[in-house]
């Protein structure tokens, strides 16, 4: 008898709460980063990682509030825990099941333009046949219209789409004819040196926005994107002008590329375009597509020299502000969101599935159609193993229902894969087949390798840090998170 209480007092206590799902990844020397299924995260000191799962965390251990109300842990007082985190989570999904509300029209591969970097192997103006023919532009919309998105963008590119107006003009009265029940917007991703008041005329009556690049000071921008003149930096800013002048302020954006160049001026950059009025920047590195890799201009710079762009231009912007200008810095705020909100933006290349064809699809010149703009970019290199199929030749189920899209997607699943499975980033992050594709040959790419896991695992490192480590940084990113 006194055996059996000699080995009774030694029995563990029976747990006082149970451990619900989570990932942890180390932050620094001292702190772990702690995220739930449903991405809320929590830093913790290193310590408290072995007491949380062998249960000795005490209830009044301030740990032990933190990560009983983030859902890390739950007792006899919080048994609704999951119930919580299943509806957030199902609200982090359910943009899936309106499928591709962005349908992208590339309407001619001809532009003026010969930027060292196009990443759609561009053809001179002269080449009409590299114009999408009308045929193929109505069925590509029978295709558009099938979508079960409540909502629809229709998104013009090239090439320069304005070499091929006509064509916008018929897609958008034809696209207005066959809206009912569907909300519509439209969108011109356009250089804007062919810009001109009658076109302003026809935007303004159907409410189209403009989408342009500019990729900083007046030297930097035409070395970047030279044209015939040498004036593409004035054609720009003059074509912003009057864009706003016709449209409004608002109806207007732009985009940078970071070139070899560019390293080095992210502050000039950045000035560039507070001194055009924009009220934010997307600092987005080169992708590994068409001229970029044709003229090596891909390889100039590594992952490392982008991150210290980056995070300069990123300094820079959490000045701007603390000094009162408001301006933003885009991919932030939309990790941000994911981080800090139960909402996601829907950015292709951060959702998990992949986005491709879920978020986005493209209907080619030529009619075929590919998941993403980045695919069609492969595709221009000769590699069209992204190819879904064609817009008069195969059906909605043929296309939406491929192999070449399924799979993909079903092997994106970063929740199911190697190494982003045990990541605390992997509810921010997302899955880029195509870019892993076109790099390795594969569709998750070896994490260790991978450009794109080490840059966006960074940039998710970086955030945190920033905001543990200053309250009114804080405060700032969860207003972009909540303005995304």
């Amino acid at each position: 008898m006194t055996e059996f209480h000699q080995i009774a007092s030694y029995e563990p206590q029976s747990p006082k709460y149970q451990l619900l799902p989570f990932r942890l990844t180390e932050l620094n020397d001292e702190k772990y980063v702690l995220t739930n299924i449903a991405g809320e995260y929590l830093i913790v000191s290193k310590d408290i990682v072995p007491r949380l799962v062998n249960h000795q965390l005490s209830t009044d251990d301030r740990a032990y509030i933190e990560l009983r109300a983030r859902h890390f842990l739950m007792d006899s007082a919080t048994a609704i825990a999951p119930d919580l985190l299943a509806i957030k989570l199902r609200t982090r999904y359910e943009r899936l099941a309106n499928f591709t509300s962005l349908h992208m029209f590339v309407v001619t591969l001809r532009c003026e333009h010969s930027c060292q970097y196009c990443q759609v192997s561009r053809q001179s103006d002269d080449k009409r046949q590299f114009d999408m023919s009308l045929a193929d532009a109505d069925a590509a919309l029978d295709l558009t219209f099938r979508s079960p998105a409540p909502y629809i963008k229709i998104e013009f590119q090239g090439g320069e789409p304005l070499l091929n107006r006509d064509l916008i003009r018929h897609i958008v009265c034809e696209a207005e004819q066959r809206k009912p029940a569907k909300q519509i917007e439209f969108v011109i991703a356009t250089n804007l040196a062919l810009i001109d008041a009658t076109f302003l005329d026809f935007c303004y009556k159907h409410d189209i926005k403009i989408s342009t690049s500019l990729d900083g000071p007046r030297d930097l921008h035409d070395r970047n994107r030279p044209r015939p003149g040498n004036d593409s930096y004035e054609k720009t800013i003059n074509g912003i002008r009057q864009v706003r002048a016709a449209l409004g302020k608002n109806k207007v954006s732009a985009l940078m590329t970071t070139t070899e160049a560019s390293l080095g001026r992210v502050k000039d950059i950045i000035d560039e375009y507070l001194a055009q009025e924009f009220k934010g920047i997307f600092l987005r590195p080169l992708s590994p597509y068409g001229f970029a890799i044709r003229t090596k201009s891909y390889m100039r710079y590594n992952t490392d020299r982008w991150l210290e762009f980056y995070k300069q231009g990123l300094e820079y912007i959490i000045q701007l502000n603390k000094q009162g200008i408001e301006f933003r810095e885009f991919y932030a705020s939309t990790i941000l969101a994911k981080m800090l909100t139960s909402s996601d933006p829907g950015f292709v290349d951060l959702m998990s599935p992949s986005g491709i064809g879920i978020a986005a699809v493209v209907y080619n010149y030529d009619g075929y159609v590919y998941p993403s703009d980045e695919s069609r970019m492969l595709a221009e290199m000769g590699d069209q193993h992204f190819r879904l199929g064609h817009v008069r030749q195969n059906s909605y189920n043929e296309i939406f229902l491929s192999p070449k899209l399924l799979k993909p997607i079903e092997e994106s699943f970063a929740f199911s894969n190697p190494m982003c499975h045990d990541c605390a980033f992997e509810p921010y992050c997302g899955a880029d087949p195509v870019f892993h594709w076109a790099m390795y040959k594969d569709y998750v790419g070896r994490k260790p390798e991978s450009e794109f896991c080490r840059r966006n695992m960074a940039i998710f490192q970086h955030l945190i840090e920033l905001m543990e480590g200053d309250l009114l940084v804080k405060q700032l990113f969860l207003r972009w998170a909540n303005r995304c």
